[in-house]
């Protein structure tokens, strides 16, 4: 949700400041004051095209910030921290500077972004419906988009995406097989041979560390027979000596611990006694260990094979080393990697069988996929018709035509067409190319409120928004204009709603107003200022926006439609 926009130095706006409400917010004022102004703001720090000439006369650059409320957007969150961005109490600064001349500077919360950044995080938080935004919904793509989140197909579109991803895969694997034939035999016979002379000698985890440590243990066997057996003498002495009485010095310790336990006297003996005890219990482990060692002795014939053995394995380090790690570790890749240079026929029969395989299964998900747009195309135009009735286009119709095809791509395989008929006898036309802006703008309005009330029905919740229309009220008035303004109210209860609107009946509906005025400033200028007014000062504007002035008559005619404005 748009918490707040600001704006300096933009076209005639030298400064601005609006809040929108959470609900539905009107933009009003005369003709060229500079209503566009706002949605130019919108739409640079949604990322759109800067242009330099819009820069207020005697500034030297423009600016604008959005502060959106983003806890609630999932889809928000998401592209800001895949942009490597975390909001702050839920929050997002998108912002935008623009020179008199040269490059603009997109930021999103204060750090220097590419573009297409703030363009993907805006695309989840802002949907503009101005005529030059609509033409986006003439696109194959975004109708196919709007389609399928109206039909809820996220469980089918994921099971399609990933059949259709390993028929890629496939796809690019026998491609490369058919392509790369003599080069990649050369490569096979290369890692086939490698593979085979690291088999042969069989290199393990951890072998190296361990030969050279046995190597060093021969190499020094007498330093550490005549080290082993000292020690065993001064600690047990019939280990290395037969028939000795002499005690050892765990025995030792073991009499002094035996007299300590003798003191009947309260105090720290009994501590010492278990202290000595445990050095008792150490020694004897220490003499164990030793003893072990006198007799694991190897000969000069065990040295050699070790060294032969050392000498192998250093061959391998040489070649494909540093480390008998990566010796193993080059070997598994090389395994993998063969299997997808072995271009024998088997081979390359074996992998179009898993083909056709995989081709089925992308068929049979793709049909699922096509069924549920199917439904869904049916539902969402005769809902969309229906609107249009109350929107002042009553003998207008939407088609939408899913047609399916064999050919497979990455969306499934189905052709997708949003035709519109805009009277009676009219030939089907394509989205967008068949209606004025205005009626374009209602054609969303309507298509965002079938889809909106189908969110609310199926249990679950709008995708937070923040709707912009420009143009929707073009050519209504009377009747049509009340309804209009109450069925974008009615969108506003379940998202925010910003309107520019120069009709009365559309604006007293919104929840909060603002006018965009244009007037002589103190050094003789002419700037924009836009005024949030409520009370008396939005009574006397809809009085103007009535009938061109604020008579009494007017006046009254306003607090009327202000009053009568409310959703049952």
């Amino acid at each position: 949700m748009l918490e707040e926009l600001e704006i300096h130095n933009l076209g005639p706006i030298r400064s601005a400041l609006i809040a929108p409400a959470g609900g539905m917010t009107a933009i009003t004022g005369e003709t060229g004051a500079g209503k566009s102004m706002l949605l130019s703001a919108i739409r640079l720090i949604s990322g759109g095209p800067s242009d330099g000439g819009r820069v207020s006369v005697g500034a030297q650059e423009a600016w604008a910030q959005g502060v959106f409320e983003v806890a609630s957007s999932p889809a928000a969150v998401a592209a800001a921290r895949e942009a490597g961005f975390e909001p702050e109490d839920g929050e997002l600064f998108l912002s935008r500077k623009v020179p008199a001349s040269g490059r603009s500077r997109s930021m999103l919360s204060g750090r220097s972004v590419p573009r297409s950044v703030l363009a993907s995080v805006a695309a989840e938080l802002v949907t503009i419906h101005g005529q030059a935004d609509q033409l986006r919904i003439a696109t194959v793509s975004r109708q196919r988009e709007f389609l399928d989140r109206y039909a809820g197909d996220e469980v089918a579109l994921a099971a399609y995406g990933k059949t259709w991803n390993a028929l890629r895969a496939m796809d690019e694997r026998l491609e490369r097989l058919s392509s790369q034939e003599s080069s990649m035999r050369q490569q096979a016979d290369y890692l086939r041979e490698s593979i085979e002379r690291i088999n042969r000698v069989d290199p393990q985890p951890g072998e190296m560390d361990e030969l050279r440590a046995r190597r060093d243990r021969i190499e020094n066997a007498a330093e550490i027979a005549e080290g082993v057996t000292r020690a065993l003498g001064a600690l047990d002495a019939s280990q290395v000596v037969d028939d000795v009485e002499s005690s050892s010095a765990a025995d030792l310790i073991d009499h002094a611990s035996q007299a300590l336990r003798a003191i009947h006297v309260e105090g720290v003996f009994s501590e010492l006694a278990d202290r000595l005890d445990s050095i008792s219990t150490d020694l004897s482990d220490v003499v164990f260990s030793l003893s072990g060692e006198v007799d694991n002795e190897a000969s000069m014939e065990d040295l050699d094979a070790i060294n032969g053995r050392i000498h192998e394995l250093d061959e391998l380090t040489r070649r494909w080393g540093p480390e008998l790690s990566d010796v193993i570790a080059w070997r598994d890749k090389a395994v993998y990697d063969l299997e997808d240079l072995d271009a024998s026929p088997e081979k390359v029969e074996q992998l179009e069988a898993k083909r056709a395989q995989l081709l089925n299964a992308a068929k049979k998900a793709a049909q699922a996929v096509s069924k549920r747009r199917r439904t869904a195309a049916k539902e969402l135009a005769s809902k969309v018709t229906a609107e249009l009735d109350s929107l002042a286009m009553g003998t207008s119709k939407l088609e939408i035509r899913v047609a399916e095809r064999e050919q497979l791509d990455a969306t499934g395989a189905d052709d997708i067409e949003f035709l519109f008929t805009p009277f009676p006898g009219s030939p089907q036309l394509p989205m967008g190319k068949s209606a004025s802006g205005g009626e374009l703008s209602r054609l969303m309005l309507a298509l965002e409120l079938v889809a909106a009330e189908k969110h609310v029905v199926a249990g679950g919740t709008v995708p937070p928004m923040t709707f912009i229309f420009d143009e929707v009220d073009a050519g209504v008035g009377g009747k049509a204009a009340v309804e209009l303004g109450a069925r974008l109210a009615k969108l506003a209860q379940s998202a925010q709603v910003l309107v520019v609107t120069h009709l009365p009946q559309v604006a007293s509906w919104a929840d909060e107003q603002y006018v965009v005025a244009k007037g002589e400033t103190k050094d003789g200028s002419i700037a924009t200022t836009i005024s949030q007014v409520r009370g008396d000062e939005r009574v006397h504007e809809i009085a103007r926006m009535l009938s061109g002035s604020e008579s009494e008559t007017s006046l009254e005619h306003a607090e009327e439609l202000l009053k009568s404005s409310v959703l049952d």
